[in-house]
């Protein structure tokens, strides 16, 4: 097995290239074993229907652990080279290619480049926060439009009320009774002026 801890193809794939090729050897001498035994089974069993043979299971035995340390050992040899294949064709992130959470490093940012990117950031907090005195601002706004229209609900429900009063007691226009209220009060006042100044001019007399 190769010694090469490999450990930007471990980052791309997930897994070390290592450990990929070592599960492919383990299922690979599993099925070796498999066969062997399956083989080991049908000879017995052929062995059955031979008069006097002299092959005993054991030597049978003997004979398929031999057979398999011989198919074993070809195997390692033909696994080496595949491993090498593998690992250097077709497991192995050639040196030029980046992966794409590596793609930044492959331009390198100067100094000026930091400050520029840091003046920007800069900018977008402040900008950040103006619109977000604006936004308050224009809430506040809102919340007093909110009261004006309240307050100004309850002046033109005020008034409906005094107009239908009105209607209860004969005046049929508001107003018109509204202009006449206003008429009548200035001609009092008028009246309470001259009295006033009437007054004065008897006790100055």
């Amino acid at each position: 097995m190769s010694v090469d801890p490999m450990t930007y193809e471990a980052q791309f794939f997930g897994f070390t290239p290592q450990t990929c090729m070592l599960r492919i050897y383990i299922a690979f001498q599993d099925y070796l074993f498999e066969v062997m035994q399956a083989v080991e089974q049908v000879i017995l069993k052929k062995l059955d229907g031979i008069p006097d043979c002299d092959l005993s299971p054991v030597h049978i035995r003997k004979c398929t652990e031999k057979f398999l340390c011989f198919m074993k050992g070809r195997f390692d040899n033909l696994f080496s080279k595949m491993e090498q294949l593998f690992l250097q064709l077709i497991l192995r992130i050639p040196p030029n290619i980046l992966l794409p959470e590596d793609k930044c490093k492959e331009t390198p940012y100067s100094e000026e480049d930091f400050q520029h990117l840091q003046k920007e950031i800069e900018q977008l907090q402040e900008k950040y926060k103006t619109e977000l005195c604006t936004k308050q601002a224009l809430l506040a706004e809102l919340e007093e439009q909110k009261i004006v229209q309240a307050k100004l609900k309850q002046t033109l429900t005020f008034f409906d009320e005094l107009q239908n009063a009105g209607r209860d007691h004969g005046t049929s226009d508001f107003r018109e009774s509204l202009v006449s209220l206003v008429h009548n009060s200035r001609k009092l006042q008028n009246i309470r002026d001259n009295v006033e100044k009437e007054s004065k001019r008897l006790k100055i007399s």
